[in-house]
């Protein structure tokens, strides 16, 4: 059955009106998801809602200034929280654990601006792939499964947790909201710590970052659902004819719908080709790109 905009929005409205009694804060990630639920609690409640953007060093290249620019309207506090974060993640090694330490750092950090505000409640942009992956035992995505079981609000307000994520765009459109967060591309909560296998450190993350930029800028024009760059490990490798010991990046683009299966997307051989000599060249920390072609299931989108 297609989803009714305006009456899915003015039920959306009503509820967060019932549920929250006083100040509240969202976390804004940038994403559609957080965009669509911030705009539909600024409707609901006015100024008592405060957007927070937390800096977690996780994002993309550049990602942070964009988000503060995009979002200025809304009254966007940004907290930086990249050291806090990566000392969390120090010696995390297992996929389950990093999101785990990843969800509670958040709301820790949710918490400390809550008490700064004054404010009681916490809205988050969880939708329905998010709560049966976590549920399912796939994955503990980090606003659900990452939780902590100790948390500081009065309330929890998620008013699109029965949504996928074409219905939360098909919202965002209803809106009129700009076509650079309708269509923005997935992005996981945990950031860049599930496209690093093993612990997360500095290097690594300047890598990724890197390597995903120049993957987004190559495969954007292609359309896909999502498309980026994940850190392996290392391997040898030649460069200017001598030993290279460095870090093997795993490109990944894939379509789908909603997110519960995918497919590896068929693309042109120059353009995989391209992007090998582009990382390979301008990030010369790497020895080796390989580009995935794992549907999911049984893979799944992200690394971790």
């Amino acid at each position: 059955m297609a989803l009714n905009v305006e009456q899915f929005a003015d039920d959306a409205m009503a509820e967060i009106r019932r549920q929250v009694d006083g100040q509240a804060i969202i976390g804004l990630s940038g994403g559609v998801d957080s965009a669509v639920c911030a705009f539909l609690a600024h409707k609901a409640i006015g100024d008592r809602l405060t957007p927070v953007y937390v800096d977690s060093g996780l994002m993309r290249e550049n990602e942070s200034e964009r988000i503060v620019e995009l979002f200025s309207k809304f009254r966007l506090v940004k907290v930086d929280a990249q050291d806090r974060f990566l000392n969390a993640l120090k010696g995390v090694t297992d996929p389950e654990e990093k999101r785990k330490v990843v969800g509670e750092t958040f709301i820790r950090v949710f918490e400390d601006e809550a008490k700064r505000i004054g404010a009681d409640y916490l809205i988050q942009g969880t939708i329905y792939p998010d709560r049966i992956e976590s549920e399912g035992g796939i994955k503990s995505h980090h606003n659900v499964g990452g939780l902590p079981d100790n948390i500081d609000f009065k309330g929890i307000v998620e008013p699109l947790r029965d949504l996928y994520k074409d219905e939360v765009r098909e919202v965002a459109r209803g809106l009129g909201m700009p076509e650079e967060i309708c269509e923005r591309m997935p992005y996981p909560g945990p950031g860049l710590s599930v496209r690093i296998l093993g612990e997360v450190t500095k290097e690594k993350l300047d890598v990724v970052q890197r390597a995903n930029t120049i993957v987004e800028e190559e495969l954007l024009p292609f359309g896909p659902w999502q498309a980026f760059a994940a850190v392996l490990g290392k391997a040898t490798g030649v460069k200017g004819d001598v030993r290279a010991y460095g870090w093997v990046i795993a490109v990944r683009a894939v379509s789908s719908r909603d997110a519960m299966t995918a497919d590896a997307m068929e693309l042109p051989w120059d353009a995989l080709k391209r992007i090998s000599q582009r990382i390979t060249g301008e990030v010369p920390e790497v020895s080796r790109v390989v580009y995935d072609l794992t549907p999911k299931p049984p893979g799944t989108i992200e690394f971790e």
